[in-house]
């Protein structure tokens, strides 16, 4: 059924129709399904070029039974701000934390990650890390130091002199110009490449199309993470009724601030 958990035969038509090359959104219209909801399945199930119908099948029953061997016996968690569905956004962890982990970020630091990026407040003390991911500490501190060390949040002190935990607006933009970076310095070696392997051989050509190609990338991406910068700045336009009395579940107007 379209509202209830995908059985093991459905499971088996996403990775029919994955092998047939089928996008995401033709697989979820044959099975009378949200994209989302495929989505989601194929991303926190190795990917498109991964997933296999009884290794996802078998991996959701085993997190259904840790849920419940989990599920806390004391009092229930606050509601979601904004009116969110506090299943919705749970998932919605899970498929950005996959996502993450398929670009090459290890599995705790996207964890992490998106914790901070999908909170309003875009910064957590080390103790709500802990609560919110049941982890230990030390979890928290070695995934904190290891994003840290790539740029991805920084340290700050609160009123109360507590370290907390940042994701900067900018964190994205800064990634994009380390790809750059990154891109220019192979553009660099490859037409060293072309010195070494001789001017008019078959091999330096080879290495010349490979550093004009990236060169050109690495110039695309510096120019539009330039041009594109202010869009993370953008910030919700205020409104004049709080948000536990506004629409539950809309979406905040947005507004770019170009002060």
């Amino acid at each position: 059924m379209p509202g209830g958990r995908l059985t093991q035969q459905e499971r088996q038509q996403i990775a029919l129709g994955l092998a047939d090359g089928l996008a995401y959104a033709e697989i979820a219209r044959r099975l009378d399904r949200p994209t989302s909801t495929i989505t989601r399945e194929v991303m926190r199930n190795g990917g498109p070029t991964a997933y296999r119908a009884d290794l996802a099948h078998r991996a959701t029953e085993r997190r259904t039974q840790r849920r419940r061997q989990t599920a806390p016996r004391g009092p229930e968690a606050p509601p979601q701000a904004y009116g969110r569905d506090p299943e919705a956004v749970r998932e919605y962890e899970e498929l950005f934390t996959t996502v993450l982990m398929t670009s090459g970020v290890p599995k705790m630091m996207s964890r992490v990650l998106t914790c901070l990026t999908t909170t309003d407040a875009g910064s957590l003390t080390a103790a709500e890390l802990v609560q919110r991911l049941q982890v230990s500490p030390a979890s928290i501190s070695k995934a904190v130091a290891f994003l840290e060390s790539q740029g991805l949040v920084r340290r700050e002190r609160d009123e109360r002199r507590r370290e907390r935990y940042v994701v900067d607006d900018d964190v994205w933009y800064e990634t994009m110009m380390a790809s750059a970076r990154s891109t220019a310095h192979l553009v660099e070696i490859a037409r060293q490449g072309v010195g070494v392997l001789g001017r008019d051989t078959p091999a330096a050509a080879r290495m010349e199309n490979i550093a004009r190609f990236l060169d050109f990338v690495s110039e695309a991406i510096t120019r539009a993470a330039e041009q594109a910068r202010e869009v993370l700045h953008t910030k919700p336009e205020p409104t004049s009724r709080a948000p536990e009395e506004s629409g539950l579940g809309q979406a905040p107007a947005m507004s770019t601030n170009r002060e």
